[in-house]
């Protein structure tokens, strides 16, 4: 029966659950290898539409990607109903997420489960030779044809008031550092590996002539490969000067590559997203940052210095957080003038400590854990100090309240500042708005990983699902 499906070419659904606001690449590189193969392809992005209430049956195989963790546990709601409703189809999770989940995802009725390096394997599922060990995926150009237009995703907001269509891109894959806390280590191990120059930028044009104007890098860190990018933004600068970009960049190399800093400003990168998490060098050494708060402060000055915003990111609640450590980030946020360069969640959120972590190598750290819970998919924790805990929970319900009410981010900057000293039983020193710094531009998703979604985020994802 599956020979004969194959032959006469496969229907295939592959399904985005969420991807931080962007329009997914998993879903249109495997489109363009599959399609290649004439296979059919419906793409189907949980985060702008829903399934479909008929036809579920007619699909030879189901792909779902689960890159993030929030993607993960909207699938695990969305199984049960795909393995009634789909039958006889094939159901398949890729993605970094979806090794670590291996056995809740089989008990749910997955048939196959592929890492992030999945593409080969797939096409073999569809009738495709079956690669060979230890091969890499050969990269094409993303199919993105069935996807909703480039102007339903996070969009980038201008100081001004402004705002330009964002395409989202991909140069790399994998990473080459080790940091504990990172969904990427266990699957990657420190590799890291290019996609070549000329598919990059293949796909960045398709997405400019659909209108784009500016380009985030979805690498989990844009300088992995310091040569290959200045190549690719060199000849994406030539052939579009008015592009701009943003990309996430660690903040070593920051440090390392200063000297490349005007060059990205020259061509065109707006601002860098990097993950500080901490100012807390105790905290930043258990997690392996390769940085300290120092190193916060100085990428900070370097990249004003260069004529690019910079926006970190932080994970600010850990099993080592203490109340007066979280003031002391509030403090250095304001004192170098971040707090309009911070998404108020940043400063709220908790660490995930999902299956496989390295995390779990620490000596001793499991045993402050509970056993692992599949409605979160991590091992949850508790702080030593309770009123840690109780203090994250409070500055989420009030970051969820002033998100929603439109709020700038010095009255939400404010808000926490009173609750964080609140819990520590102080009394709140009074903040200047002339020190909050330059507003600066963002895209209208908030950016994070390592952490714990949010109530509003699962709640407003789920819809489609």
């Amino acid at each position: 029966m599956w020979l004969s499906r194959i032959i006469g070419g496969m229907k295939v659904l592959l399904i985005s659950p969420y991807e931080l606001g962007r329009q997914p690449f998993s879903l249109a590189h495997a489109a363009a290898l599959l399609r290649a193969r004439d296979h059919e392809v419906v793409l189907i992005d949980l985060a702008q539409g829903s399934l479909p209430r008929e036809g579920l049956e007619d699909f030879d195989l189901i792909g779902i990607s689960l890159g993030m963790h929030t993607a993960t546990r909207i699938a695990t709601s969305l199984l049960p109903m795909l393995r009634a409703k789909a039958a006889r189809a094939r159901l398949v999770c890729y993605g970094v997420y979806a090794p670590p989940n291996r056995g809740l995802l089989e008990d749910l009725g997955v048939d196959v489960v592929l890492g992030p390096e999945f593409e080969d394997e797939l096409v073999a599922l569809t009738g495709g030779e079956e690669p060979d060990k230890g091969a890499k995926v050969a990269f094409v150009v993303p199919d993105r044809k069935g996807l909703p237009a480039l102007t339903r995703y996070a969009h980038l907001q201008l100081p001004d008031g402004g705002r330009k269509t964002v395409g989202f891109v991909e140069a790399s894959r994998g990473c080459k550092y080790l940091c504990r806390h990172c969904p990427l280590v266990p699957v990657y191990e420190g590799r890291f590996r290019a996609i070549p120059r000329d598919l990059v930028i293949a796909d960045a044009a398709q997405q400019i002539e659909e209108g784009a104007t500016h380009l985030s890098f979805g690498d989990p860190d844009f300088l992995n490969g310091p040569t290959h990018a200045l190549r690719l933004l060199e000849t994406l600068h030539e052939r579009w000067p008015h592009i701009t970009f943003d990309a996430t960049i660690k903040i070593s190399h920051i440090l390392a590559h200063r000297d490349l800093l005007p060059r990205l400003r020259e061509y065109g990168c707006l601002f860098m997203t990097t993950a500080a998490e901490s100012f807390d060098d105790t905290v930043l050494g258990f997690l392996d940052k390769g940085h300290t708060g120092e190193d916060i402060r100085h990428a900070v000055v370097l990249a004003r210095q260069a004529g690019i915003a910079i926006a970190p990111t932080f994970v600010p609640f850990t099993p080592w957080t203490t109340l007066d450590g979280y003031i002391d980030l509030l403090t250095q946020v304001r004192d170098l003038g971040l707090i309009n360069s911070v998404s108020p969640i940043q400063l709220a959120i908790r660490l995930l400590i999902p299956e496989g972590s390295y995390l779990l190598r620490i000596p001793g750290f499991r045993d402050r854990l509970k056993p692992f819970a599949e409605a979160i998919l991590g091992y949850p924790w508790q702080n030593p100090d309770p009123r840690v805990d109780a203090l994250q929970a409070r500055l989420q319900t009030w970051v969820e309240h002033v998100e929603g009410g439109g709020h700038d981010r010095l009255s939400a900057f404010a808000g926490l500042w009173r609750l964080a000293h609140e819990a520590s039983g102080r009394k709140a020193p009074p903040l200047a708005a002339d020190g909050a710094g330059p507003h600066i531009p963002r895209l209208s998703e908030p950016w994070y990983c390592c952490a714990e979604p949010t109530t509003s985020q699962l709640a407003r994802c789920a819809v489609g699902a």
